[in-house]
């Protein structure tokens, strides 16, 4: 087997081997990667603060009307319970009573409001938490669909791995060296096949010359423009 041919099935055996690395980087960042779910989460932390912030304000303001209610209950039971004669006192019991009620109207409205927002602001919560549901059981099918992919493919891996050892083992060392920093050097790619008189790899027509030397030649033919190693059938 010419040193160009060992060398072609090597490359052939590096690139599925990039593939697949490439592959299972993509997958390991998507399974480290819970933007969507830390998102999801986070979106319910801040309902729930929300919903808190509303029942305090209408803890708040139930607790104003009801410390109103027994200002008005004590109020009339003055104006009611005879301890007071003077008209004068019982005119300004009266107007402070009508005052204390147009306040507790008031507060009352403003509990109203205030139960309202803490409806909504447990449907928000409601909301975000089913989203949250949704985004976990999404997150449970894609994950489980990745691993047995990261599966297959590491069992692929291993078995290229194997055959790049065996690939290599047929080749001398001097020539595996040149091998190695053209493929440090061109992107991975280290081997072009010649195809319609041309390098595969870069493009460049060849000469029949150089095609007839990649053919037949006992030592390796570099392309002349972008220097890899070229092996034609």
């Amino acid at each position: 087997m010419s040193a160009s041919l060992g060398l072609f099935r090597l490359q052939q055996i590096d690139s599925h081997i990039n593939q697949i690395e490439t592959r299972l980087a993509k997958i390991q960042q998507t399974l480290e990667d819970n933007a969507e779910l830390q998102a999801a989460r986070e979106q319910v932390q801040a309902a729930e603060e929300g919903q808190r912030a509303a029942e305090r304000a209408q803890h708040k303001s139930e607790a104003e009307a009801e410390s109103q209610q027994i200002k008005i209950q004590q109020a009339e039971a003055s104006l009611y319970g005879g301890t007071v004669r003077n008209p004068k006192e019982l005119q300004d019991l009266q107007a402070d009573i009508a005052s204390l009620k147009k306040r507790l109207a008031a507060l009352e409205e403003q509990e109203l409001k205030d139960m309202l927002q803490t409806e909504t602001a447990q449907g928000e919560v409601k909301k975000a938490s089913d989203e949250l549901k949704d985004v976990q059981a999404r997150s449970g099918v894609e994950h489980g669909q990745l691993l047995e992919e990261k599966k297959s493919l590491t069992q692929e891996l291993n078995r290229f791995l194997s055959e790049r050892e065996a690939a290599i083992s047929t080749i001398a060392g001097e020539i595996l060296k040149t091998y190695d920093d053209l493929r440090q050097h061109r992107r991975g790619v280290a081997v072009a096949e010649v195809s319609e008189n041309a390098c595969g790899a870069c493009g460049t027509i060849l000469t029949a010359a150089v095609q007839q030397s990649a053919r037949h030649a006992s030592e390796l033919v570099h392309c002349p423009s972008c220097g890899r190693i070229l092996y034609a059938v």
